[in-house]
């Protein structure tokens, strides 16, 4: 029996064992290849992860700016529309201004000529009045006449 299990075993030692090892030493390099590959996935995982932060605070920094840049055109583009609206406004004002004086100089000769108007008007009817007789125009020419005199 001894003899037969040395027999066996060295049967097997030649035909099972180098191939049994060999498909071991297959596996395991497979599995060692798997995590080496598992590793080196992970560092590159980590550096697109660390790659994708910095491109994420770029677009953020980016969009800020952006973000930045279109307030102050709105503040600009504000201030230049109230500057123009405030200048704009003054010029109506102003010349309103030169209307209402020109009106106004307009309504003061027109009633300077109405005032002159009617004063002759009234003059003219006093004069007619008082110089309605002879004896009337007699002493208002003496009258006159005296005041020179006496000038």
């Amino acid at each position: 029996m001894s003899i037969t299990f040395i027999i066996v075993f060295v049967l097997l030692r030649r035909m099972a064992w180098k191939p049994i090892l060999g498909a071991l030493k297959d596996r395991e390099k497979s599995i060692q290849d798997a995590l080496d590959s598992a590793e080196k996935a992970k560092e590159e995982m980590a550096a697109l992860k660390s790659s994708n932060e910095a491109i994420l605070l770029e677009a953020r920094n980016e969009r800020d700016k952006l973000l930045k840049e279109a307030r102050e055109t709105k503040e600009s583009i504000v201030g230049e529309a109230k500057a123009a609206a405030q200048k704009e406004a003054d010029k109506i004002m102003q010349n309103a201004r030169e209307n209402i004086q020109g009106e106004k100089a307009a309504a003061m000769d027109e009633l300077k000529n109405q005032v002159a108007k009617l004063s002759i008007e009234i003059a003219e009817k006093i004069i007619r009045t008082e110089l309605s007789t002879d004896e009337k125009q007699k002493a208002l020419v003496n009258t006159l006449l005296d005041e020179v005199n006496l000038n």
